[in-house]
C-alpha cells in the first residue's frame, strides 16, 4: 500500500524588518539638529551611538550553576543576544574568589539590536521605574560615554514577576562617538533619554 505523502507547504521567508524607529529618528531629526547646534560641516562629524554594553554581576551566586543560567536567560530575553561570562582576573581570598571564576555576564549590542534595546529602555523600561524623575545627566565619563545603573530587571517587559528568583541590577553603558560630554548629552537627549530637569 502506497503511503500518502504529507504535502508540506514551503516555508515563507520572514518579512524583512524595517529600519529601527530610533535609527530613523536619528537620521531625520537628530543629525540636522546637532549639525545646526554644534556647527558641524560634515555629516560624518555628528556623534552617534556606537554600542551599548550591559553588565551584571554574579557575586552571590558565582558557585550556583543553576542560578547563573537563570540570570543568563533573563539577560538573553532582555537583549535578544547571548551574553558572555566575565571571569575573575585574579584571586581574592576575602571574597572567596579564584582566578578564572565566572563573576559576571556581559552583552555588547551593536547595529539594529542596539537601536531596538535603546528604544525599549527609553520608552518602556525607564518609565516603569518606581518614583521615576529622570536619569542623572552627570554620569558621563569625559569622553562622551554614558553609564546608567538599573536596580532591577523587572522594568523590562520580557521579564515576568513570578519567574524571577532574585531581583538583580545591571549596568548599561552607552558608548558614543562624541568627543565631549556636552555633545553626547545633546545626542542622547535628542534621542529621548529622560534626563532630570
Amino acid at each position: 500500500m502506497a503511503e500518502k505523502k504529507a504535502s508540506k507547504a514551503p516555508a515563507k521567508p520572514a518579512a524583512p524588518l524595517g529600519p529601527s524607529r530610533v535609527k530613523v529618528q536619528y537620521d531625520t531629526e537628530v543629525v540636522p539638529y546637532l549639525m545646526k547646534k554644534f556647527g558641524y560641516t560634515s555629516v560624518m562629524q555628528v556623534p552617534k551611538m556606537e554600542k551599548i554594553v550591559i553588565n551584571t554581576g554574579l557575586g552571590d551566586i558565582k558557585d550556583n550553576q543553576k542560578a547563573m543560567q537563570t540570570v543568563e536567560k533573563e539577560l538573553m530575553l532582555i537583549t535578544g543576544q547571548k551574553p558572555i561570562y566575565r571571569k575573575a582576573t585574579k584571586s581574592v581570598a576575602n571574597f572567596k574568589l579564584r582566578e578564572g571564576m565566572n563573576i559576571g555576564l556581559k552583552v555588547t549590542l551593536r547595529g539594529r539590536r542596539m537601536y531596538d534595546f535603546y528604544d525599549k529602555l527609553v520608552s518602556i523600561a525607564l518609565p516603569r521605574v518606581r518614583d521615576f524623575r529622570g536619569v542623572s545627566d552627570k554620569a558621563f565619563d569625559g569622553r562622551g560615554n554614558y553609564a546608567l545603573g538599573l536596580k532591577e530587571q523587572l522594568i523590562f517587559p520580557e521579564i515576568t514577576y513570578d519567574q524571577v528568583e532574585k531581583i538583580r541590577g545591571m549596568d548599561v553603558c552607552i558608548v558614543t562617538t562624541a568627543q565631549t560630554d556636552e555633545e553626547a548629552r545633546e545626542l542622547l537627549k535628542a534621542l529621548g533619554m529622560p534626563f532630570k530637569k
